[in-house]
Parts: C-alpha cells; sequence; structure tokens
C-alpha cells in the first residue's frame, strides 16, 4: 500500500447536513478486530451451510477490509476522515475567501493552476507538491483597484469593490496544467471539479468551473430525508429524456412535471440515472468523466439540489446510479493518462481497460484510489442529500474477467476462485461500510447478475454489505418468452422459478424491465407486446382489436406477477408504467443527432381518449396494494400453491393476499379451485379486469368467497373464483 498524504478534516457544514447524520469524524459501529477473534465468524455461514467450505476466503476478505480500516485509522484517523478527503481536494475556500487547490498527480514533474483568471497562464500560479504526489497552490483574497470618484455614492461603491474578493471569480473556467513524466505539457480538468461544462461553440470538450456562488445563491435545504422505506417501490429514472418534447429537460422541469406523476403513482423511492458528469450524452450516462460534478446539462449543482429536496417534502428518498465500476476513456475532460501515465487512479496496461466498453478500469488496492471512490460517495451524500445508491456493474467490479463471455451455474466455486478480484470486492465492503455508518438510513442496491453469495449481507456478518441486490434475470426472461415463445408455450413452473430464485435473507429488487430493455435494439415490454398496432389502435373511439386486447392484459399480468413473486422491492423505469412505445435512442451521428426517440411522452398518457391511461391507472393501483399491505416484505409465509402447465394457472399467498392469475389464450374457468391456507371470507382487493384497467368489468368485485375446509393443493382450504382469461386477482381476508 503506497503512502499517503494526511488530510485529516473534520465536518465544517453540519448545518446543511441530512438529520441524524453522524461527524465525518465518527467513530467505526463495529470493530473488525473483535469480529475476527470471534469463534461465530462469519455469520453468514450459519445462514447458509454451503459457505462452510469457503469460510477461509470469506475471512481473507475480511482481513483486508481490516487491513485497509487499520491503514485509515493510522494515517489519518479513521475512514471518515479519508472519505471527507473532498472537503479540501479540488477548491476549497476558506473563510476569509483564500482559495486552496489540491490535486493528486504523483508522477506529473510540475502543476500551474490556470484559467480565466489569470488569463490562461501556464507558468504564472505554479503549484508545489508534497512527498506524497499532492499538488497545493493557495490564492489569497484580492482587492480590486478602481479609479477615484468625487460623488458620495461614488466613493461607497468603490467602498464596496474594495472588499476582498476571491482570486477566481465564480463560474469562471479553470485547469491544472502540468508537465508529465515525458516533459510534454499537459493540461487536465480537476479530478474534484464539481462543476463542469461544455461550450460546444469551441470544443466538444468540457471545461471546469470554479463553482462558489455567493451565499444568498445556494440552495439551502427545507425538508429532512424520510425514512427508510420497509418496501422499496423504486421509479428508476433519467432527467434528460423526461420531456415528451425532443430536448434535453432539466432539473427544474424534472421537479416541476415529473416529481408530481411519481407522488401519484405512489412510488416512495426515486433512481437518478446519469446525473455524474458524463462528455458523452449516448452513453446513459455509464462513460462518466467527472464523479464529483452533477450534469450541466440539465441545470445548476442548485437545480438538483431543489430536485431532490422537493422530492424529500413529497415522502421520496433519491438513490443516486453511481458507476465506480469504471471510466469514461477520455483524457482532455476524463481521469485517464491524469498525471501523464496510464495508472493515476486505474490498473496500468492491459489490466486497466475493459475490452468491451473500451473504458478504464480502477485500481482498488490503490490508497488515493480508495480516497478518490469513497470520497465521492461521501460527497453526494453529504453534499447533495442523496440517500443512497445503486451500484452500477457491479458484476465487472467482482471478478478479474468482469463476467465478459462467461456464464455463472451457481456453483458456489465460481465465486470464491482466483477469478475474484478481491481489492474490488473489500472496497464495495469498505464503500458500504461507510456508506451506512455516516447514514443508517442509506440505501445501497448492486448491479449483479452473477448471483454472488454474501453479496447483500452485512460487513460484520462476512458480507458485503449491500441492501439489495437487481433480479436481473427477470426481465431477460420476460423478454425470451416475448421473442420466442408463442402465449401456449408459456411454462408456468419455469416463469415462478425465475421469480422466485433468489438467495434467502439476501433482499432482490424485482423488474419487468428497466432502462437496459427499452435501448435501441431492444423493446419495452409494450413495444413487443404490440408494436404492429401501437399507432393505429391505441385510441379508444376505435376497435379493441385482438393484438391491443392482449397487450394490455398480459402488460398487467407480467408486471402484477413480478411486483407478487420478483422480489422485497420494486423498479419500474420512467415511461414503462403506462407502456411506453418504442425504443430509446439517444441522439448521436448514428440517428443524425435526434431526439425523436429520446424523451418520454406523457401526453399519451394524459390523452383521456387513449388506452395508455389504463396501464397507468393498474401501476397505481399495484403501488396502493403495498401501501395497503406491504407486500414487497416477506414475512416467511410465501407459497405457491399452482402452478399448473395445462390451465396456465398460477396461484399464490403472500402478506395474508390470495394471487391469482389465469394466462391461458382464450380459457376463462368458473368455480376454479384455490387452495389457502387461512379460512374466512376473502374479497377483491385488486383486478387487473377492471373497466378502469382496461379489463371488462367481467369480476363482481363486491363478490365474497367463502373458504371450504378440504385440503387443496397443500392448502388446509379452499375457495372457488371465476377467473377470466388473461386476468389476475388478488384478494384479501375480511376482517
Amino acid at each position: 500500500m503506497p503512502p499517503s498524504a494526511v488530510l485529516m478534516t473534520s465536518k465544517t457544514s453540519s448545518d446543511s447536513s441530512k438529520d441524524g447524520q453522524q461527524s465525518l469524524v465518527a467513530s467505526h459501529p463495529f470493530d473488525p478486530t473483535e469480529i475476527l477473534i470471534s469463534p461465530s465468524f462469519p455469520k453468514v455461514t450459519q445462514q447458509d451451510p454451503y459457505l462452510e467450505n469457503f469460510r477461509h476466503a470469506i475471512r481473507r476478505r475480511f482481513e483486508k477490509f481490516k487491513v485497509w480500516m487499520d491503514v485509515f485509522e493510522k494515517s489519518e484517523g479513521g475512514i471518515f476522515n479519508v472519505a471527507s478527503s473532498y472537503q479540501k481536494m479540488g477548491f476549497s475556500v476558506d473563510q476569509d475567501n483564500t482559495i486552496t487547490y489540491r490535486e493528486y498527480a504523483r508522477s506529473a514533474r510540475e502543476a500551474y493552476l490556470i484559467g480565466d483568471f489569470n488569463n490562461w497562464n501556464r507558468n504564472s500560479h505554479p503549484m508545489k507538491k508534497d512527498e506524497f504526489g499532492f499538488w497545493k497552490i493557495s490564492l489569497p483574497p484580492v482587492i480590486p483597484t478602481s479609479s477615484s470618484s468625487s460623488s458620495s455614492s461614488s466613493r461607497q461603491q468603490t467602498l464596496e469593490n474594495q472588499k476582498p474578493q476571491l482570486a477566481i471569480p465564480h463560474n469562471t473556467k479553470v485547469k491544472i496544467s502540468m508537465v508529465a513524466p515525458d516533459g510534454e505539457r499537459i493540461e487536465r480538468v480537476p479530478a474534484y471539479a464539481r462543476r463542469v461544462e461544455q461550450d460546444l461553440s469551441k470544443s466538444v470538450t468540457y471545461d471546469a468551473v470554479f463553482w462558489h456562488p455567493p451565499m444568498q445563491q445556494r440552495y439551502q435545504f427545507k425538508n429532512a430525508s424520510p425514512p427508510k422505506p420497509n418496501t422499496l417501490r423504486i421509479y428508476e429514472a433519467h432527467v434528460g429524456i423526461a420531456s415528451p418534447e425532443g430536448k434535453i429537460a432539466t432539473y427544474n422541469e424534472f421537479t416541476t412535471n415529473v416529481l408530481p406523476r411519481i407522488q401519484k403513482l405512489g412510488y416512495n423511492a426515486i433512481q437518478l440515472m446519469a446525473i455524474m458528469e458524463h462528455a458523452y450524452y449516448a452513453s446513459f450516462g455509464y462513460q462518466v468523466t467527472s464523479f464529483f460534478a452533477a450534469s450541466s446539462r440539465y441545470g445548476s449543482p442548485e437545480d438538483l439540489k431543489e430536485l431532490i429536496d422537493t422530492a424529500h417534502g413529497m415522502g421520496i428518498v433519491v438513490l443516486l446510479d453511481v458507476v465506480h465500476s469504471h471510466a469514461s476513456k477520455n483524457v482532455l475532460d476524463g481521469l485517464n493518462m491524469f498525471d501523464g501515465t496510464d495508472h493515476c487512479y486505474f490498473h496500468g496496461g492491459p489490466m486497466g481497460w475493459h475490452s468491451l466498453w473500451d473504458s478504464r478500469l480502477f485500481n482498488y488496492g490503490s490508497y488515493e484510489t480508495l480516497r478518490f471512490l469513497l470520497s465521492n460517495c461521501l460527497f453526494w451524500l453529504d453534499e447533495y442529500h442523496f440517500d443512497g445508491f445503486r451500484f452500477d456493474g457491479v458484476t465487472s467490479m467482482l471478478y478479474k474477467h468482469h463476467g465478459i463471455g462467461y456464464g455463472f451455474s451457481g456453483n458456489y466455486e465460481e465465486y470464491f476462485n482466483d477469478n475474484v478480484d478481491e481489492d474490488a470486492v473489500v472496497y464495495l465492503m469498505l464503500a458500504n461500510t461507510l456508506i451506512h455508518s455516516y447514514y443508517p438510513q442509506a440505501i445501497t442496491v448492486a448491479e449483479d447478475v452473477s448471483g454472488m453469495p454474501t453479496l447483500c449481507r452485512p460487513v460484520e456478518e462476512g458480507g458485503v454489505g449491500f441492501d439489495y441486490r437487481l433480479g436481473m434475470a427477470i426481465p431477460d426472461m420476460w423478454i425470451k418468452l416475448l421473442k420466442e415463445k408463442s402465449d401456449e408455450e408459456w411454462d408456468m413452473g419455469n416463469i415462478v422459478h425465475t421469480l422466485t430464485n433468489r438467495r434467502w435473507q439476501e433482499k432482490t429488487i424485482g423488474y419487468a424491465e428497466s432502462h437496459d430493455q427499452a435501448l435501441v435494439g431492444d423493446k419495452t415490454i409494450a413495444f413487443w407486446l404490440m408494436d404492429k398496432e401501437m399507432y393505429d389502435f391505441m385510441s379508444d373511439v376505435m376497435p379493441l382489436t385482438p393484438i391491443i386486447e392482449r397487450g394490455l392484459a398480459l402488460h398487467k399480468l407480467i408486471r402484477l406477477l413480478t411486483f407478487g413473486l420478483g422480489g422485497e422491492g420494486y423498479l419500474n423505469f420512467i415511461g414503462n408504467e403506462f407502456g411506453h412505445p418504442e425504443w430509446l435512442d439517444f441522439p448521436r451521428q448514428g440517428n443524425n443527432d435526434s431526439y425523436h426517440y429520446c424523451r418520454r411522452q406523457y401526453n399519451l398518457v394524459d390523452d383521456s381518449l387513449l388506452r395508455f391511461k389504463y396501464l397507468y391507472n393498474f401501476d397505481i393501483g399495484m403501488m396502493s396494494l403495498d401501501k395497503k399491505h406491504e407486500c414487497l416484505v416477506s414475512n416467511g409465509q410465501e407459497y405457491v400453491s399452482l402452478k399448473h402447465e395445462s390451465d396456465k394457472v398460477i396461484a399464490f399467498e403472500k402478506k395474508g393476499l390470495v394471487w391469482i392469475f389465469n394466462f391461458h389464450v382464450h380459457q376463462s374457468y368458473s368455480d376454479y379451485r384455490i387452495g389457502v391456507e387461512v379460512p374466512g371470507v376473502y374479497k377483491i382487493t385488486l383486478t387487473s379486469d377492471a373497466k378502469e384497467f382496461g379489463g371488462f368489468d367481467r369480476i363482481d368485485k363486491n363478490g365474497e368467497y367463502h373458504t371450504t375446509p378440504e385440503p387443496w393443493c397443500h392448502r388446509k382450504n379452499f375457495i372457488q373464483v371465476y377467473i377470466p382469461s388473461r386476468t389476475a386477482l388478488v384478494l384479501e381476508k375480511e376482517k
């Protein structure tokens, strides 16, 4: 481990921090040493005996975690001080308006601060380098010179102008100019830059700007963060596409136009994509160039803060889609070749490249890389009041092969061998420890397709520390069925298995489709179902064709079944709740920079003459079901009593509710027996056949279903229901 400069800091902005959050110098919540010597460690083996054979591997990665915690403690007073380095790195301003700029560039031979403030003079402001590779320069405040004037008003203005001012004016361009090891003069965007902007009239690259607005222009948070939801209903959103118009929407437009929709739908969490600045809009935010800068294409940092604060006032938590799995290969406005070498923050040589994504890979075994990434986590929590993170590309991080061309069979050997990047695993343990210690209500979600055991168990138990993982096999299953199978060929048993095949006591976010399924080259579920007629027959004044009838019905069944069985949380991608047509394609050279497919057509659901409103209403019904029953939360009493292949019927019990699905193409059933465990009288709480959901209203919503005390489908009682084809019912016991 390389030595590091001591950047010990204390929290200086406690007034604006999240209610209940700890000081940045708070002590660690558990003692790794005591855990290691405990005979019961790792506890994850008690929950999953199959992990017993891999106890040594689990202990080894925890020991590496402990080593880093010890190093942080000895060198800088703990992980919180390391992570709070963002307060000192980059630009910081003292109370007397002295500006200090610090940058890590170990291999650079010389460094200079340049910008509008010094007319881009490459030699006037040299920086000094310490023994650890940190460059620093301080710029004292300046008193502007002014001409004399005889009038009293002019003299007063002169006095005002002569107050000490920042040597670098707010919102003016800055860069660091360095001499690389080979003698080349290079210029870079500061790594910790909090604001970068693009001026297409001059260049395609982004420039850093010194962002230090006057106090009266800074957003002041008004609302405390909501409590951590018991059941997580996530609305995955992208600010730029959140408008029916062909343009890049803004933070302010999202706050005004989209947040009320999310609140009305009943989601309690928003997952914001593409916030970390990315030079290439069409990368969907996954080629990050500036990790500490909120994307300027949507507005100002203050606008984003207002968005998050407004969501909090609505009782909605906000998660950031954070990309720590890789970085853009951009040199002029990214981290690549930052100090003139390929290994400032990344692995050097081929190990530092992702062959499929053509991007740079972080060196998670480097002290300064850990400082950078841990600081990034704490920065977004503290500065913007995000409530947690969805970590992108976790599978790529966990394995040296990055999941490229590798199929995971579920064999435990695949998760505890030499292919695992233990440095990356340990970084994720450190990040989760930091996040949950600083803000105990924080939520972390891992995008992992491999199914690595212990990923969503606490670090102190031997886990990696995430709260949830994404159920990525579920949308793949639905798309495969729609692409390759006729409705008659759908296998009820396989559908249920895919929806329920997840690790016990490791929570999963279930979803039928996300942004991945909406991108160009694929289609939304609604478009797979109805693309042939969506443009002509989604009007209520037009005849209901068989294609539209099938599409509306299956769209509801697919989502409700995923909602009921797919996990302990649920996710929907912006617009898909009402069956958004077509695909998502960002403006790029290949489509003549068109925004036609880079928008969300909310006008479709707002038009009362169109059938999109039925799917929208059904989504509200699903969210209301969870708000009333918290049916996403497992209580250990779920039971799938029926997976009938020829009848195409699925039935299960969860949270005291009886869920019944008839996927048959044309067969409706009268007095169909459904096994239930608890006797009583059941009534309908949700049916996809309701008129407000685009159904035919064939079911009496006031009807009662009395149990018969005879065993059926391994349950003690049964009820008899009428269930039309392609219809779902959810029943609750009368109290």
